[in-house]
């Protein structure tokens, strides 16, 4: 890479199980705000804008068009939007920035999963000829995967019990989480998996900075470089894969860097906690690594926002020093289909 270029702001909605009296733009302004006035930057003063949502949970097309009513249209922008989880705007805006088009660059997403059933939603991601029309919704497809793990002998019902507990206790330190502190595993939704080992549904937004070169250190006192950053994707067929395994997660960690070194955060998307066993095994993660402190998806996940906040919050570690040395994991599809690993470090204290 011949450019340097860093995450030198984040900021988040509380998360909540439902904002019936907000608009996306109404979700949207206060983090859009807050983002630019903890970098020190007015929207005038951004090269590149590009956004992550999907029209499925809003219900209309071409939504995404709505939300930059709170971004501003106003000076002219350079503006993108991609139909996925903001953590793929990011890469988008990240190759923008190497480029050399821009100096920084304005990366948003948001969800608002409460008004419809997210379970049922989410199955437009299927195959639409042999798998969406068995209506297998994401609860039980997870399931699947996380049966797979058991008969496998890699994790066992106590074991994703272990996964909830330490992500609702982590995201006790988080104002920002849905869900925290001691919740119930409770029934069983499809079994293996209980109401404790999936995500809540809720509503949220988030939004980073990026900035290049020595414009990120006039913006950010402890910038978090981007040191590598890859994506790839599994075969669409879920009877072709190895659900006990993620091959894709393991070639993007490659591409991005992150066996040449230990980290020592990840903040992995993670929205069921059997795949958080299956993420920990891709990515060699041992107990030395600090693994979702914000408490992960499983406190908080607003779908199409939920990777990019992983960014951001390894990122606001290495902000305020906490971590040197950062991998964060975004997914999209059923079962870890498709993966993104960024690698993210601060300058030497």
């Amino acid at each position: 890479m011949t450019r340097e270029i860093a995450v030198v702001a984040f900021g988040q909605t509380d998360h909540r199980r439902t904002s019936d009296e907000l608009s996306e733009v109404e979700m949207l302004i206060p983090v859009l705000h807050d983002v630019l006035d903890r970098a020190g930057l007015k929207t005038a003063d951004i090269g590149f804008t590009c956004s992550g949502s999907t029209d499925y949970l809003a219900g209309r097309a071409f939504s995404f068009t709505m939300a930059l009513d709170g971004v501003g249209a106003w000076p002219p922008i350079s503006e993108s939007h991609v139909e996925m989880d903001g953590a793929w705007a990011l890469y988008e805006a990240w190759t923008k920035l190497l480029t050399g088009d821009a100096d920084t660059a304005l990366v948003y997403a948001y969800g608002k999963s409460s008004p419809g059933s997210v379970r049922d939603v989410l199955t437009r991601q299927l195959d639409p000829y042999y798998v969406a029309p068995l209506w297998p919704d994401s609860v039980a497809l997870a399931a699947l995967q996380a049966q797979a793990l058991i008969d496998a002998g890699h994790a066992d019902e106590p074991a994703l019990a272990g996964v909830a507990a330490r992500s609702r206790a982590s995201g006790a330190a988080n104002s920002h989480a849905q869900l925290s502190g001691s919740v119930p595993q409770g029934d069983y939704v499809v079994r293996p998996l209980r109401t404790g080992d999936c995500p809540p549904i809720g509503d949220g937004a988030a939004a980073v900075v990026l900035a290049a070169g020595e414009r990120a250190r006039r913006l950010c006192e402890r910038p978090a470089w981007i040191r590598g950053i890859d994506h790839r994707i599994e075969a669409h067929a879920l009877g072709v894969r190895d659900l006990t395994d993620s091959p894709s997660t393991r070639l993007a960690a490659e591409k991005a860097g992150v066996f040449e070194r230990p980290v020592d955060t990840a903040e992995l998307h993670a929205p069921f906690t059997s795949q958080e066993v299956v993420l920990r095994r891709a990515l060699r993660l041992d107990d030395r690594v600090t693994v979702n402190p914000s408490g992960g998806a499983l406190a908080a996940n607003p779908i199409m926002a939920t990777g990019l906040i992983r960014i951001g919050e390894a990122a606001a570690r290495i902000h305020r020093g906490e971590s040197d040395r950062a991998l964060a994991h975004a997914t999209s599809g059923p079962c870890l289909q498709q993966n993104l690993v960024a690698v993210l470090e601060g300058d030497p204290r």
